[in-house]
C-alpha cells in the first residue's frame, strides 16, 4: 500500500468550461520582452513603449499612420511577377510566389498608393518584408516607376518606405536592372522639380541601398534600423577586421554623412509634411 496519497490540486476547472485566449491579444517586444496588449502597441505606432523598439510593418500600416485619416488610393494593384528564367532551386519560383501571396494577401514586395499627408497630396510608395523579404523583382521596379510617372502627372511629392533584403535572385538580372531603372525614374521627378523623400527601415540592404533608398532629396531612417549593402558577417569577412559597435545601425549611418535625419515613427508624418512644404516652397 503506498504511504502517500494525491490530493487534487491547481486548476480544476471542466475542459469544457476552459476558455482559450485569443490568439494576436498580446504582443511581446522581441528587443527587450515588454508585454502589452496588441491594441495598445497598434497605437502607439507599432513601437515599444519600454525600449522605443520598432517593429517591422506592412505597407497598409504605413499607409493608414501617414495617410489623412487613413484614407488612400492604390495604384497599379495588379502588377504580378513572371518568371523570366523559369527559375527553380528548392521549390519552382512560380509556386512560391503563388504561396506567398496566399499567405500575405499581396501581389508582391511593394504597394503604392495616393492621398494625402497633412492635407497635401502625395504619392507613397512602401516595401513588404513579408513578400520575399521584401526582394526586389521587376514588379518593384515597375511599380515605382508607374509611381513616380503618377506624382509627375499630378504634381505632388514623391515618398518611398525601404525594407528589403536587396535584389531577387530568382529573376537575375532582370532584378538588377530595377537599380539603373528606378535610378533613372527619379531622374524624372528631379527634372520636373519634385521632392523625393527616402524613408529607411529595418532591413535594408543590397541592390536597394545601393539605388533607390540612398537617393532621396532627403534620407531619413527609422531609429536602429539596420542600413547596408552586404551584411556585417560579410563585411567582416572581406576586411578581415573587426567592425565597429552599432555597425549598419541607422545612428551609425547617420555620423558617417549617408542619412540626413532619424525619425521617430510618431513623427513621421509631419516630418514628411515639414519637407514637402519646404522642398515645394516657392
Amino acid at each position: 500500500m503506498a504511504w502517500f496519497k494525491r490530493e487534487k490540486s491547481g486548476i480544476l476547472t471542466d475542459t469544457r468550461e476552459k476558455k482559450e485566449t485569443p490568439e494576436g491579444l498580446w504582443y511581446k517586444c522581441p528587443s527587450c520582452k515588454h508585454i502589452q496588449m496588441a491594441s495598445e502597441h497598434e497605437a502607439n505606432f507599432y513601437v515599444c513603449p519600454q525600449c522605443d523598439y520598432h517593429e517591422k510593418i506592412g505597407s497598409h500600416e504605413y499607409f493608414a499612420i501617414l495617410f489623412d485619416d487613413a484614407k488612400y488610393r492604390i495604384i497599379n494593384p495588379n502588377i504580378k511577377s513572371a518568371d523570366p528564367l523559369n527559375f527553380t532551386d528548392t521549390k519552382k519560383y512560380t509556386d512560391r510566389v503563388k504561396q506567398v501571396e496566399s499567405s500575405t494577401g499581396l501581389n508582391d514586395a511593394i504597394e503604392t498608393a495616393k492621398g494625402k499627408v497633412n492635407k497635401m497630396d502625395a504619392v507613397i510608395a512602401c516595401m513588404d518584408f513579408e513578400f520575399i523579404g521584401g526582394s526586389m523583382g521587376s514588379v518593384v521596379g515597375e511599380k515605382i516607376a508607374k509611381a513616380i510617372d503618377h506624382a509627375i502627372k499630378y504634381k505632388c511629392p514623391f515618398v518611398i518606405i525601404s525594407k528589403s533584403g536587396g535584389a531577387r535572385m530568382m529573376e537575375g538580372a532582370f532584378s538588377l536592372m530595377q537599380m539603373a531603372k528606378t535610378s533613372a525614374k527619379l531622374t524624372q521627378l528631379a527634372d520636373a522639380k519634385l521632392p523625393y523623400i527616402s524613408v529607411v527601415t529595418n532591413p535594408t540592404t543590397g541592390g536597394v541601398t545601393a539605388s533607390f533608398a540612398m537617393l532621396g532629396d532627403i534620407n531619413i531612417a527609422e531609429p536602429k534600423a539596420l542600413i547596408g549593402f552586404a551584411g556585417p558577417r560579410v563585411v567582416k569577412e572581406t576586411i578581415k577586421k573587426d567592425l565597429p559597435e552599432g555597425f549598419q545601425t541607422s545612428e551609425f549611418v547617420l555620423e558617417t554623412g549617408f542619412l540626413d535625419k532619424i525619425v521617430h515613427r510618431k513623427d513621421l508624418k509631419n516630418t514628411l509634411s515639414f519637407f514637402f512644404e519646404t522642398l515645394t516652397a516657392k
